[in-house]
């Protein structure tokens, strides 16, 4: 193995570590900070997620410059691997995505909690509500119906964030063992 093969195979271990280790966690915490409904380290999670998930893609890229500088293209195990990092990370994007939409709900939730109930102001008469402005009254979304909607969201986006997540790991984790193994 030449000086530039070590290089690069040191290149790949240190994208390894310092991108798929810290997207992993964020990934595997976002669930928590949904449960929690803490938007802010939701938001902060779901950065990570895009910043390190992209940048995972050295991974990928000095794997395949190492497999080809090697000649081990060819190797079945090696085409396995590939293909399951693809995998992972179109998983990955889905994953963004639904952080994305969890983050929506708990601010659509919060706005909806926060919201003053619409009241009548003392200053009107007092007057029969009965016909239209009960069928405005009944066809106006309530704030707390609403907001149970969205919590809903949120923990179905939690749900996915956490299978699919676990998924990514799993994946990984077949990576690096067929790495090991036939290294």
């Amino acid at each position: 193995m030449s000086s530039v093969d070590r290089l690069v195979l040191w290149l790949h271990v240190a994208f390894v570590i310092f991108t798929i280790g810290p997207v992993t966690i964020a990934i595997m915490s976002s669930p928590r900070a949904i449960r929690t409904r803490n938007i802010g380290v939701l938001r902060y999670q779901a950065l990570m997620t895009r910043v390190f998930g992209a940048a995972s893609l050295g991974v990928l890229i000095f794997g395949i410059v190492l497999g080809q500088s090697l000649k081990d293209l060819g190797k079945a195990w090696l085409t396995v691997s590939m293909t399951l990092f693809v995998v992972a990370l179109v998983l990955l994007v889905l994953i963004m995505r639904d952080q994305r939409r969890a983050i929506a709900a708990l601010e659509s939730m919060a706005r909806q909690l926060a919201a003053p109930a619409p009241s009548v102001p003392d200053d009107e008469p007092s007057r029969d509500r009965s016909g239209q402005d009960e069928e405005q009254t009944a066809s106006s979304p309530r704030p707390a119906a609403t907001a149970v909607a969205e919590a809903h969201i949120a923990s179905v986006e939690r749900g996915r964030i956490a299978s699919l997540g676990g998924v990514v790991s799993l994946i990984w984790l077949a990576i690096l063992v067929l790495m090991v193994w036939n290294s």
